[in-house]
């Protein structure tokens, strides 16, 4: 591997393109792939992945990005685009080390699961077992005086106390200082958390600070990503009786390979290392080119795609690497199913709960409902991402890994996943397409069936292997949550009804158009305010300081949601031409160049090159007209908007 490392760095980013297959396979100790068209992929839609990377690069969302695919235990997939430096005048290269920053998380989760088959550990044992500092810890419930109006914060004792497994899943009442109750406040005005990150102090001085705080909720009762892990961390080193960057150096990163993960990068190193995004001030806790004693076990660790995938495919292997055993499989498998209670309430402003389709294991998000995604991929994947917008998933249906490494100087790196994880999917090859003979006689349509198929169509997504919530709907624009059994507002979104009709965010709503909204599921209240755009409703709340309901009526807008994916199709001269118009390429189809097809019958047609995309226009009826693209097991459905 180091070997490997020196190899990598004297590559140029040209270079890579032309044989990085046969480095990236060497990178993860694998046999070669053989090029990404053995593992399913297409090549030429694999590429579109760095040219995505490259604009951002260009529009300076972040400097420099590597990714990595693998599938079927090789790399599809491995190259890196844009720069090291801040001043963009040192190329990035495959093997740059990054901050990982959460993707630090599933890491001390399997370092905490290891301890748990070797007996060291309990899940279901009080955290104050291993932390007895922590026993007596009080929940701060927030009130507000009827009279005054005014807020104070009372204290309880924990209903029951909060245990390991709590830490894993973020259910301990732990949180971030960022959110707007009092206990979040106390967070901040105390100087959790980042403070107590200063890299000459350790996770048990946090342990001691965190002390002095209430925790935000009833350990059990809430999902809300915060500081769990941090304390997970120290319970490793208690359970284990070494630090933790000893224990993971020791029985994880040795053991698998992963020669550049750590909690800093030493002096020979250094020319490895990305720069930060421009305008990131270098905060103290965050100056990894220093040795530390702090060792983050929430977002403490640096490493590289290679490292990282050699982690991922242990976890894909069931627990296993090249012969190293870390965790059994049925250990992998309890990570990556969903530990949350059936009543757990989920806390505004993570992507993890009903709204998002997916749920939480022990140290992943887990996709769970197709329907409601907001990502591509199958049931069952596992994922985590770090600040910056460093970002992994790992899907075991398809037996697939991918990696983005990035540095965004921004707080909605976010916005970077979706796209990445898009052309992932969007580049998998349908088995067989059966192309017709080139040597068929050709097929003549007339222009009036040729301009009916004419118009804009909309895919829900540009892969065949996921269902997606679909990209536009008739909507409110209000994100909403439920909270004991009431529909609460989040935030009304800016510009669209809910925020014009002054919805404001803590509002209850009560009723839709008369109908109760009590005993409704998240999902099922969503559905029923989202309806034909320019329709009405009317929506009844209750706001804090209001003596009754308030009556507000609405009218439904229209919701675009990022990553739409639409096809042009235009009838000219005889012929039909598509192009992808929308956000992101689908198959053959890009935007600003448009292909013609070939038709093989008066109603079907191919694209003569590229990867053979075949296209049935349908309709059932006088229903609107669909546009099949390559009909059959791995089809893609669009329909025609306009």
């Amino acid at each position: 591997m180091k070997r490997l490392h020196r190899l990598l760095a004297v590559l140029s980013i040209l270079h890579l393109v032309t044989v990085g297959l046969a480095t990236a396979a060497r990178a993860y100790a694998v046999a070669p792939a053989g090029g990404p068209d053995a593992l399913g992929f297409s090549s030429s839609r694999l590429a579109r992945i760095a040219a995505w990377q490259q604009s951002q690069v260009d529009a300076g969302a972040f400097s420099g990005a590597v990714a990595a695919i693998a599938r079927n235990g090789k790399v599809a997939y491995l190259r890196a685009v844009g720069f090291r430096d801040r001043a963009k005048t040192i190329p990035l290269q495959p093997d740059a080390i990054f901050w990982i920053a959460s993707m630090t998380k599933p890491v001390t989760s399997v370092a905490a699961m290891m301890l748990v088959e070797e007996g060291k550990l309990d899940l279901a044992a009080p955290v104050h077992q291993y932390l007895p500092e922590l026993k007596d810890m009080m929940v701060g419930v927030e009130t507000k005086d009827p009279v005054t109006g005014q807020s104070k914060l009372a204290l309880e004792p924990q209903k029951r106390p909060m245990t390991v497994e709590d830490l894993l899943r973020h259910t301990s009442g732990l949180v971030y200082p960022e959110g707007n109750t009092a206990v979040h406040k106390l967070y901040r005005d105390s100087g959790q958390y980042w403070p107590s990150l200063s890299r000459d102090r350790t996770l048990e001085d946090l342990v001691s600070g965190l002390v002095r705080i209430p925790l935000a909720y009833q350990p059990g009762e809430v999902f809300e990503y915060g500081l769990s892990v941090e304390v997970l961390g120290r319970v490793v080193e208690v359970a284990s009786g070494q630090p933790l960057d000893q224990f993971l150096d020791s029985r994880l990163f040795k053991p698998l390979g992963m020669v550049d993960t750590a909690f800093w990068v030493p002096p020979e190193k250094r020319a490895r290392l990305i720069d930060p995004p421009v305008g990131v001030p270098i905060r103290p806790d965050r100056d990894i080119t220093k040795p530390t004693t702090m060792f983050s076990g929430s977002g403490g660790l640096v490493s590289t795609a290679a490292d990282y995938l050699r982690f991922s495919q242990m976890l894909l292997n069931g627990g296993e690497l090249d012969g190293v055993r870390i965790l059994v499989p049925a250990t992998v498998r309890r990570m990556t199913t969903s530990a949350l209670p059936p009543d757990i309430r989920f806390a505004s402003g993570i992507a993890v709960g009903p709204r998002g389709g997916s749920t939480f294991g022990l140290g992943f998000a887990i996709r769970t409902n197709a329907t409601w995604s907001w990502v591509p991929g199958s049931v069952g994947s596992y994922t985590w991402n770090g600040r910056w917008g460093s970002y992994f998933w790992v899907d075991p249906a398809e037996k697939l890994i991918a990696i983005q490494l990035i540095q965004a100087g921004t707080e909605n790196y976010d916005q970077f996943w979706a796209p990445f994880r898009n052309l992932t999917y969007g580049a998998f090859r349908v088995p067989d397409p059966g192309v017709p003979d080139a040597g068929a006689a050709p097929v003549r349509i007339d222009s009036d069936t040729l301009a009916a198929y004419a118009g804009t169509y909309r895919l829900g997504s540009p892969s065949s292997r996921d269902m997606q919530v679909p990209r536009e709907f008739g909507g409110l624009g209000v994100d909403v949550a439920t909270e004991n059994g009431q529909l609460k507002v989040v935030s009304p979104i800016r510009g669209m009804p809910a925020a014009k009709a002054g919805i404001m965010a803590g509002d209850i709503i009560t009723h839709l158009d008369d109908a109760a909204i009590q005993g409704l599921s998240l999902n099922q209240a969503i559905e029923k305010m989202r309806g034909p755009v320019n329709t009405n409703v009317r929506l009844r709340i209750i706001r804090k300081g209001q003596d009754g309901p308030i009556e507000l009526p609405l009218v439904r807008a229209r919701i675009r949601l990022q990553g739409a994916v639409d096809l042009q199709v235009v009838n000219k001269d005889g012929h039909l031409l598509i192009e992808a118009s929308g956000d992101l390429p689908v198959l053959d189809f890009e935007k600003g160049a448009a292909i013609t097809v070939v038709p093989t019958s008066s109603n079907e047609f191919f694209v003569d090159g590229g990867d053979h995309t075949r296209l049935a226009f349908l309709r059932d009826g006088a229903g609107p007209m669909r546009l099949v693209l390559n009909p059959g097991p791995w089809q893609i459905t669009a329909q025609r908007i306009n």
